[in-house]
């Protein structure tokens, strides 16, 4: 009779860890998301009953980690050119930066992106091209659908965010990977 891993050691090996399954396919997720974005953007506010229609540069970077199993990240974002957008709607940050990291099935974000809070997004994957992120903060509860498409050369995100119980903002983003 063999017996394997006979102490049910979860640190066996060197530089093994419990978190190595879990954050693998995340961070092989995310590497393919890194690279600046053109990212056409839809948003239905229903405060104003008004659709705005506006193009963001969106760039996502890895940051060094003293582990090699440790998934750090950095998201900046600005606008293409100046929009009204932003002189209506002063709670949305015409440009910003996050980082986050990867833990378990949840991305820590150091804020998010209408607060300065740090909090915590619940990750759930659909297929090999396509993550949800569940998160609350305040009196926001959020979801966003991120899909990786053609060769992940495309990105589209759907994101809806209801504040007390109330659905206030839909946001659709078409996304086109300028630099890899």
């Amino acid at each position: 009779m063999i017996v394997i891993n006979h102490k049910k050691n979860l640190n066996f090996g060197k530089n093994n860890s419990p978190e190595i399954s879990v954050n693998s396919n995340l961070k092989r997720w995310f590497s393919r998301n890194i690279g600046l974005w053109k990212s056409n953007r839809t948003y239905f506010l229903d405060d104003v009953q008004k659709t705005y229609n506006l193009c963001m540069n969106l760039n996502i970077q890895t940051l060094k980690t003293k582990s090699e199993w440790e998934s750090h990240y950095k998201f900046t974002w600005y606008p293409e050119k100046k929009y009204k957008f932003f002189d209506d709607n002063p709670q949305y940050q015409e440009k910003g930066e996050m980082r986050a990291f990867i833990k378990g099935h949840q991305l820590m974000r150091e804020n998010f992106y209408l607060s300065n809070e740090e909090g915590i997004s619940n990750i759930k994957q659909v297929d090999e091209h396509e993550m949800i992120f569940e998160s609350s903060y305040k009196d926001w509860y959020i979801i966003e659908h991120t899909r990786l498409v053609d060769a992940d050369n495309y990105r589209f995100r759907v994101i809806y965010s209801w504040n007390q119980n109330k659905l206030k903002i839909v946001e659709n983003h078409h996304e086109i990977k300028i630099i890899k």
